[in-house]
């Protein structure tokens, strides 16, 4: 059985909020703020659909077969250093993107196979 080397890391678990069909410069929101990462360098981000929800405006939104899938709601996450947060926020509040988002510390690990004797 081979070794498994693990690198503990603390960071910024960011996650931004929105619909599905927000666009922004052209482009669909979510998409547009994971090509800023991506431009940036980050290491990677996830984008996830909800099956149902609401937001401040009290409006609920559920995955049905008459519901407008763009009015779904979806977050884009990412797990960053605190450097690499504030550059992607700074991005994004200058660039005049309406959504919600959320930060909170995390600690996390990455596991790699250890190299062979």
């Amino acid at each position: 059985m081979s070794a498994t080397r693990e690198m503990l890391h603390t960071g910024v678990y960011l996650r931004f909020f929105m619909h599905a069909n927000a666009k922004h410069r052209g482009m669909l929101l979510h998409e547009w703020i994971l090509e800023q990462a991506k431009r940036e360098g980050l290491a990677g981000g996830s984008v996830f659909r909800a099956i149902a929800g609401f937001g401040r405006h009290g409006i609920l939104h559920e995955e049905s077969f008459f519901e407008l899938a763009g009015d779904l709601p979806l977050k884009v996450e990412f797990i960053l250093g605190e450097a690499e947060t504030e550059r992607l926020l700074a991005i994004v509040r200058a660039s005049g993107a309406a959504l919600v988002y959320a930060r909170s510390p995390v600690a996390y690990g990455v596991l790699e196979a250890a190299p062979s004797p």
